[in-house]
């Protein structure tokens, strides 16, 4: 990693998880393939903000903590880039394991549950589904009939108008954003619990 960690990919530790990493890799990994409309590739770090905004739309009442689960769910990507789910699904569970440990190393660093309860990953997934409507038919070529018999429908009145960002707009967003669901969270914090996570 640019921060000089060492990350084993088979057996990952939380010590060796850096924010600043995850925030670097995501905003230079492109979904849909990079086959997006644009000057930019349309980044995992951006889609990544997009489906915590559009998880609090869904459920106001989410906590820092559910909402910062929602900005990583797909930070394993920084380490191993945006696979299109079809090829996941070939796979297999070799793959999603791998995948998992990753994602359980990043969850315990950020002093998250080390697995997403259900109804969060199910909100999440739902979150995600919603973006990709939006990047469909906004930057990925699709009809809105397409991306909506691929994706669902978005929240009734929920729009969301999408521009991909430059890299390094896309990096700083995510890092900003992290660190303020990390405050947030430290915030609420009892004071003999808090601590403090770069």
């Amino acid at each position: 990693m640019l921060s000089g960690r060492r990350l084993d990919l088979l057996d990952p530790s939380p010590l060796d998880i850096e924010i600043g990493d995850i925030a670097h890799g995501l905003a230079r990994v492109a979904r849909w393939n990079g086959q997006t409309t644009g000057d930019h590739a349309l980044s995992v770090a951006q889609h990544s903000l997009m489906v915590e905004e559009i998880a609090h739309h869904i459920a106001p009442d989410l906590s820092p903590q559910d909402r910062l689960i929602a900005l990583l769910h797909d930070a394993p990507e920084y380490v191993v880039g945006d696979m299109i789910s079809p090829f996941k699904n070939a796979l297999g569970m070799n793959y999603r394991t791998f995948e998992d440990r990753l994602e359980r190393a990043i969850h315990i660093r950020f002093g998250l549950p080390a697995t997403t309860p259900l109804a969060l990953k199910q909100l999440i997934k739902q979150a995600d589904r919603v973006s990709a409507f939006f990047e469909a038919t906004q930057v990925a070529g699709f009809s809105i009939s397409e991306a909506t018999q691929l994706f669902g429908s978005p929240p009734a009145g929920y729009t969301l108008t999408l521009q991909p960002w430059p890299t390094r707009q896309a990096q700083t967003a995510y890092l900003e954003r992290h660190h303020s669901l990390i405050s947030q969270i430290d915030a609420l914090a009892p004071t003999n619990t808090k601590r403090k996570i770069p």
